[in-house]
């Protein structure tokens, strides 16, 4: 979308209004890019952004403009002053909004709102109907329970995100099993499928009418009672649906599942203060889906060199010591030999310590490999073990893709090959690693569509 279109639609008066009305006393964030790269602004000249009107709107959008800013966050945390040492304070925080997120992809598009319409029964089950209202944030749903609806006699017992966090945590784990059923449902295979707590002391969530970061949706808000009604056409910023009665809100209508939520679940404050990780504190339910991202050439060349060796000698862990060994000597030496004009001999003495004569060496093929005394791989003085190629390679891989179902792709590519060009150094480069050096995630694409 024309960035110039994303910047008339935050100039409208209405855009503006429901912007600042949601956003005021609360922490803000701009987020744009630079160079291609994600960047998120959350101060300007070492002061922490906020919303005093509607034209500091504005204001921030010019002042960012190289980053063509395109998504506005809210904190949940409703501050009593904003100020870089006060936003330290626990105790400045005035109210903080329970909020359940629901993710995933717009393939399960009613899948999603299957989900919503269970959290928001069970919200209601305990006697919050007026103060809740929805957000479609993008690829998922924001359930928002109105922070005003506890009242200040239960907020001077407990403090406001301990009763956000366990109001969430409480009702997620009422609806958990049924939750469960639904995300099994789950067909969509770029994104995973949650159902999260993300209650924290720093958590941000988009904004009304905010752009999308990456789909030319805008965040609109809609009750309950319209959720039958919902589709996507409501998020087109041409012609956007959006219900102004989030605002609405009945003072003490939250405090009974509040009290109960405290004593089931726990609260917050006690956790981060003990600074035990958000991390760890942060519980959900999901179903892991495959995103299809992509991986870098070292890691699709210590798979594919990793299979290679599976596929010809049959060890499974010396092949990932294998893989691991060749991706750091292709790195170096692409590095190296063009910017010094080394021979190879040179190249492994003076860069890589290695004394030929006094290593023990391994041919696959035309291709020599040198061993540590206890059989491993070796660049150096340095083995190459199996737990190396597991943090380096396979956790890589698994942030986009199982390891296991990229194993599988790997292996039955190379076994397309015949056993000459596996064990021909040049021609398995130029054959099969460089075809798909830069597009690995299409063979898992094509490999989950053919199961």
């Amino acid at each position: 979308m024309d960035y110039e279109f994303i910047r008339r639609f935050y100039s409208r008066e209405d855009v503006l209004e429901e912007i600042f009305e949601y956003s005021k006393n609360r922490w803000v964030a701009f987020e744009g890019k630079i160079r291609k790269e994600r960047t998120f602004l959350r101060y300007l000249h070492n002061t922490p952004l906020q919303l005093k009107n509607k034209v500091d709107i504005k204001r921030y959008l010019l002042v960012f403009e190289r980053f063509k800013p395109r998504t506005i966050y809210a904190s949940i945390n409703v501050y009593k002053e904003i100020t870089k040492e006060k936003l330290k304070d626990p105790e400045n925080i005035k109210f903080c909004s329970p909020i359940i997120d629901i993710d995933g992809t717009l393939e399960d598009f009613e899948l999603i709102l299957e989900a919503g319409r269970m959290v928001v029964e069970e919200i209601m089950n305990h006697g919050i109907e007026k103060s809740v209202f929805l957000k479609w944030s993008g690829r998922g749903l924001h359930i928002h329970i109105n922070e005003r609806c506890f009242s200040e006699e239960i907020r001077k017992r407990y403090h406001p995100i301990d009763i956000a966090y366990a109001v969430v945590d409480f009702i997620l784990e009422k609806r958990k099993n049924d939750l469960l059923k639904v995300i099994e449902k789950a067909k969509g295979t770029e994104r995973a499928f949650k159902v999260e707590n993300k209650i924290d002391i720093q958590r941000v969530f988009t904004v009304p009418l905010s752009f999308h970061r990456e789909l030319n949706f805008v965040c609109v808000c809609f009750k309950p009672d319209e959720i039958e009604k919902f589709s996507l056409d409501w998020v087109d910023p041409e012609r956007f649906r959006h219900n102004k009665k989030w605002r609405e809100f009945e003072e003490g209508e939250g405090d009974r599942l509040a009290e109960i939520a405290i004593k089931e679940r726990g609260g917050y404050m006690k956790k981060y203060l003990m600074e035990i990780s958000k991390k760890a504190i942060s519980v959900g339910i999901e179903k892991k889906r495959i995103s299809y991202g992509k991986i870098g050439r070292f890691q699709v060349m210590a798979l594919l060199q990793a299979a290679r060796y599976y596929k010809l000698k049959g060890n499974l862990e010396k092949a990932k010591s294998f893989g691991l060994n060749r991706a750091i000597f292709y790195a170096w030496a692409k590095y190296h030999k063009p910017r010094y004009g080394m021979s190879k001999k040179r190249f492994l003495t003076e860069k890589l310590g290695i004394k030929e004569e006094e290593l023990k060496k391994e041919k696959i093929g035309n291709e020599v490999a040198f061993l540590s005394e206890r059989g491993w791989f070796i660049i150096g003085d340095k083995e190459q073990l199996p737990g190396d190629f597991d943090r380096q390679i396979k956790e890589r891989i698994e942030r986009e893709f199982p390891f296991e179902i990229a194993w599988k792709v790997a292996l039955d590519y190379i076994s397309r090959f015949p056993e000459d060009i596996l064990l021909d150094q040049h021609e398995f480069y130029e054959k099969v690693y460089k075809p798909v050096r830069d597009n690995f995630e299409v063979l898992v694409r094509r490999y989950l569509k053919k199961r």
